[in-house]
């Protein structure tokens, strides 16, 4: 008997390259240069060189943090207690924002009601609602997630309000001559139309929450990754102040990628980078 040699289809060879493209390959070069800096910062350091004589080394920030902290809870109390206030600030900021955000490009009254409000609260920075947040909220932890949500909500507000804005009028005007309705027009041309302006408000929105709430940590409280970095600067203690900024780093790091993880969900017609 003949065997009968089965060619592939065109749809299974372009499943072959795309089910490849999807695997990432690390990132060497970014790695390297990463080694790359610390090498040159231990270098300058151990040359003492102007403005790096009063730095701790890397060696040294590694040892104290292996000798005093990777196996103190309170050290890892003091990650989870950030990324807590963090997550409740950035997920608040994102379940009220982007309807507001909706109401005011879909909603001309509602604009002219509230969007002056807006504008005149949006350029405050988050750090000068401490104060007031303080004397508002009963306790000091309220008080840091309403200024971590403050660092995201204009952010997210804005750019939904604009993506909305600019979406053509022809697509609703074609939408409308064929019948469509209000609620059809709003799930199936406005709200896919601000999908990615809501993946860049919610990448920066991190960004800023995560800066918004090191801040107050260091003003307001006595727990996270903030307090922990305060203390080091009050103490004196150089590698201390190192491992708390590093920690703050690799914190905001890997929110970023959870971020990014969500926004390749929400938009799955792209490509992946």
């Amino acid at each position: 008997m003949s065997t009968v040699e089965v060619m592939p289809t065109i749809s299974e060879k372009k499943a072959v390259p795309m089910a490849r493209s999807r695997i990432r390959t690390p990132n060497w070069r970014g790695f390297m240069t990463v080694i790359g800096f610390f090498l040159l910062w231990e270098f300058l350091v151990r040359m003492e060189i102007a403005g790096f004589a009063q730095i701790p080394a890397p060696l040294t920030v590694v040892k104290v943090w292996f000798s005093d902290y990777i196996t103190d809870p309170h050290y890892w109390t003091s990650w989870v207690t950030s990324f807590q206030r963090v997550l409740i600030g950035f997920v608040s900021a994102q379940l009220l924002g982007i309807p507001l955000g909706l109401l005011l490009g879909t909603r001309k009254r509602f604009n002219y009601l509230f969007y002056p409000v807006i504008e005149l609260l949006r350029p405050i920075p988050p750090l000068a609602w401490v104060p007031l947040s303080i004397l508002f909220w009963p306790t000091a932890e309220l008080s840091i997630i309403f200024i971590t949500f403050i660092g995201a909500f204009f952010i997210i507000v804005i750019n939904v309000h604009d993506a909305v804005r600019s979406i053509h009028k022809e697509h609703l005007w074609l939408a409308q001559s064929m019948g469509a309705s209000g609620a059809h027009i709003f799930r199936k041309i406005i709200v896919p139309s601000v999908i990615p302006s809501i993946a860049v408000g919610m990448t920066l929105g991190i960004a800023v929450t995560w800066n918004v709430v090191i801040a107050a940590e260091m003003i307001a409280s006595d727990s996270g990754l903030g307090r922990l970095t305060w203390e080091g600067y009050v103490s004196h203690t150089g590698p201390v102040v190192v491992i708390g900024m590093i920690s703050i780093g690799i914190a905001g790091y890997l929110s970023t990628l959870i971020v990014d993880w969500l926004e390749k969900r929400m938009m799955p017609w792209r490509t992946t980078r």
